[in-house]
């Protein structure tokens, strides 16, 4: 019958260089640690090479590991994602860092007011506003912030909105805003920007696109040209954005099917 460290090197062996999450336990079958890693295969063997490169707290890790197991993701963020869901479920003795002062930073959209905002957030409140992430890094999420900002006419403004400003800002101008604060737009209009972005951030970039042909065509009709035209642009800059996506995801076309079955102590 095989040791226990020759079941492990068995299974390092056998690591994808994909990315993942992997799941340490001890020998009472306990969950100890749970982490993330772009290359599977490359982290996990980190934790057995030479045990004085290691830091003592990973060191003592180590040395309580008898079994792990890993989940392949089909991308870093999605593994970032299921880390913390493990590592809220598991509450792991060695996710110290990850369980007490690690928080990720999300997008809020701020459903709880009457003007809803996009903003970045590290914290997840019950507060009735609507969250997505988390992200990997704070540049990856000002990126997505930045992006929605580009497509979306949504007010990053802090001000209180009355409908009664004399005058819009600049990004009204530049077509940022659709200008609540001048009153330049009913609440329903905005509100329906909002919901544009959920959508899209949702994924549902086909539903953004057939609403907004529907309004520009609604404004050509009124004879509402330079709203067409406003409407055209942001049209053409979500298709292109879905252009990039596309194929990126057809650069990493090949994909794995996979499933994990425990049995007799090995998985």
């Amino acid at each position: 019958m095989a040791s226990a460290l020759e079941r492990l090197q068995a299974q390092l062996r056998t690591l994808p260089k994909r990315p993942g999450v992997y799941i340490m336990r001890d020998a009472q079958d306990e969950v100890i640690y749970v982490g993330k890693a772009a290359v599977l295969r490359s982290r996990v063997r980190s934790y057995f090479g030479s045990p004085h490169s290691l830091e003592p707290k990973t060191r003592h890790l180590v040395e309580q590991i008898a079994d792990f197991e890993y989940i392949v993701t089909s991308s870093a963020q999605e593994a970032l994602i299921l880390e913390a869901t493990l590592v809220k479920r598991h509450q792991p003795f060695f996710n110290v860092r990850l369980k007490d002062d690690k928080h990720y930073p999300y997008l809020k959209i701020s459903l709880n007011e009457s003007w809803p905002r996009v903003e970045i957030t590290r914290r997840v409140q019950p507060d009735g506003a609507r969250y997505f992430g988390p992200y990997a890094s704070a540049g990856s999420v000002r990126k997505t912030l930045d992006l929605v900002k580009k497509l979306f006419p949504w007010r990053s403004c802090t001000k209180v909105i009355t409908g009664t400003d004399p005058r819009p800002c600049l990004d009204y101008f530049i077509h940022r805003c659709i200008a609540p604060c001048a009153g330049y737009c009913s609440k329903e209009e905005y509100d329906n920007v909002i919901r544009q972005v959920i959508l899209f951030l949702e994924g549902r970039v086909d539903e953004v696109l057939r609403e907004l042909r529907l309004k520009m065509d609604e404004a050509a009709e009124g004879l509402e040209f330079e709203r067409a035209a406003a409407l055209r642009d942001q049209i053409q800059a979500v298709e292109r954005v879905t252009e990039r996506q596309a194929m990126a995801a057809a650069a990493a076309i090949n994909t794995d099917v996979f499933a994990i079955n425990a049995q007799n102590n090995q998985t």
